[in-house]
């Protein structure tokens, strides 16, 4: 199986020594707590240890444990932003773009040239969860490192394959103003360990679900991109979310997007669609689904729905690692329809010759 080797790549330790998760853990009040750090590899390592994290770290307090593991999450979150700017060299991007002084903002990150550049330009589109943008799954990156939790490999190959790519954030939906000061204060840990939601919490405008964040950066930023091809990569609800657009913007998603690669997708293409013929056909046509599977990777997998798109092994049984190990097989998969849809176009558009420009220049 290849794997995106995390160490090998000059910007990523030119920065390391830029970044440091330590100060987030000090900032945070529980440097005893959550002693560790990511090592050169990418894998969260205890100091001194270097076993791997370990969830009960208070005896018989589950609530503490799990308060403990909730900051552990925001701090990821903070470090893969940082990396998804420093390391990716990618722009936070604020939404809504008319949005008041105090109005609650969500974001998300694209590359310097995703809009101008006329070259491809590949979405990433998230499961549903607590983690972020930049994140396959934050228990992935906590059990297994950046490598395979983090969409850092993804991106690096769309910007080195591709030209652009855009990062959605389509979890960042609420703001709560009472415990968003306070969430790492270590004095008000205590009073804070409740993980049930406020009734205070705000909604985002145009993010305050995972569909109305994608429909927004799609209606104001992806469908005015100059880049004619577009291909989204949705992982676990964000195929659900991919289908939603789909259906919502039909013929602008028909038109701009040459190709999906689900991973491990909760879309319903008959239920969603609505039995729609032409959105249909289109799944069948342009999209392609790796599910967590025993086959070896890339062996064909049967589907119960006969309108769903061809299904093929992902190459493990693991659904955190099914990102990761379908890499490589996603943009090889998307540069082959790139390169289809390119030769047809190709083949289709008219071909100047010496004796047709004569003869229009003949009947002006």
């Amino acid at each position: 199986m290849m794997m995106t080797d995390f160490t090998g790549e000059h910007t990523w330790l030119q920065i390391r020594h830029e970044l440091s998760w330590r100060k987030l853990i000090e900032g945070s009040g529980y440097q005893e707590e959550l002693k560790y750090d990511f090592n050169i590899k990418g894998e969260l390592r205890h100091l001194d240890t270097n076993e791997s994290f370990v969830f009960n770290y208070y005896k018989n307090a589950h609530e503490r444990n799990h308060k403990r593991y909730q900051v552990l999450g925001y701090l990821i979150t903070q470090y893969v932003y940082e990396l998804l700017e420093r390391v990716c060299m990618l722009q936070k991007v604020y939404i809504p773009t008319d949005a008041t002084e105090d109005e609650p903002r969500s974001f998300f990150f694209m590359s310097k040239n995703a809009l101008t550049s006329s070259s491809s330009l590949i979405v990433l589109l998230q499961d549903h969860g607590v983690f972020r943008a930049g994140q396959w799954g934050q228990r992935t990156i906590v059990s297994e490192g950046l490598e395979h939790g983090t969409q850092i490999p993804f991106i690096k190959m769309a910007l080195r394959n591709h030209g652009g790519v855009i990062v959605l954030n389509p979890n960042d939906n609420f703001v709560d103003p009472k415990t968003e000061k306070e969430r790492l204060s270590f004095s008000t840990r205590e009073e804070s360990s409740t993980s049930t939601p406020s009734v205070w919490w705000i909604p985002k405008r145009g993010s305050s679900s995972p569909e109305e964040h994608t429909t927004y950066v799609w209606d104001h930023f992806i469908s005015k991109s100059a880049a004619k091809n577009v291909a989204f990569i949705a992982h676990g609800y964000g195929g659900l979310v991919f289908v939603d657009l789909l259906v919502q913007r039909k013929w602008e998603v028909m038109n701009k997007v040459y190709s999906v690669a689900f991973i491990d997708s909760m879309h319903n293409t008959q239920h969603q669609t609505r039995s729609d013929p032409q959105i249909q056909e289109w799944i069948q046509k342009y999209c392609r689904g790796w599910v967590s599977n025993s086959k070896p990777l890339g062996k064909a997998v049967g589907s119960l729905m006969k309108v769903n798109c061809p299904t093929v092994s992902a190459g493990t049984e693991k659904y955190g690692l099914a990102p990761s190990c379908c890499l490589h097989a996603i943009f090889k998969y998307l540069k082959s329809t790139l390169k289809a849809k390119t030769t047809t176009a190709f083949r289709h558009s008219p071909v100047a010759t010496r004796s047709s420009t004569s003869k229009k220049r003949g009947n002006k």
